[in-house]
């Protein structure tokens, strides 16, 4: 995954851990959201794209 083994994401997890500490959980909600979103616009150009070619 990205060239990442098991510690370098374990490192990683444990900084992101100090630096959002309590907030840590809503951060990853509005990560979520947001690639919610931007999943939802490409589907939306994707489904335009397609009523243009027909």
């Amino acid at each position: 995954m990205f060239g990442l083994g098991g510690t370098e994401l374990l490192v990683i997890l444990i900084l992101a851990l100090l630096i959002f500490g309590s907030r840590l959980p809503s951060v990853m909600r509005s990560a979520g959201q947001s690639v919610s979103a931007f999943k939802q616009g490409l589907n939306e150009i994707a489904d335009a794209t397609e009523a243009e070619r027909a």
